[in-house]
């Protein structure tokens, strides 16, 4: 059987492609380093969308003044985006950075030092 998809997801994954598109070619700033879009979550009026992004160098310096440079850039982006996308409203972006592949590496190594101490009690 087919998933139906609800039109803010289905917006929110062209978005995504569209602001990746817009940020590899678009956006020549040194500042950014090689960002990639994780996710767009948009608001259901489409008026908003938080675009999640995570970056090359996870420095937290670096990575703070990459997003307020995106940040800085959305109204730019926004009507390259708006040029690119079929829709009455263009959404305001608004950049954050995503943790959560850095927190999904955190745990995955938190669990297999679990099991390594579990492995050493075993073999005594």
């Amino acid at each position: 059987m087919k998933k139906e998809f609800s039109r803010t997801d289905r917006f929110s994954q062209q978005m995504q492609r569209e602001i990746a598109m817009i940020l590899q070619r678009e956006i020549k700033d040194p500042r950014v380093v090689m960002p990639t879009v994780s996710d767009v979550e948009v608001s259901k009026d489409l008026a908003y969308a938080k675009v999640f992004v995570t970056f090359l160098n996870d420095d937290e310096d670096q990575v703070k003044v990459a997003l307020k440079v995106l940040n800085e850039a959305s109204g730019y982006m926004r009507s390259l985006l708006g040029k690119r996308i079929k829709s009455r409203i263009t959404p305001e972006l608004r950049f954050v950075h995503d943790v959560s592949l850095l927190e999904g590496i955190r745990m995955a190594k938190l669990v297999r030092e679990a099991r390594e101490r579990d492995d050493a009690k075993n073999k005594e």
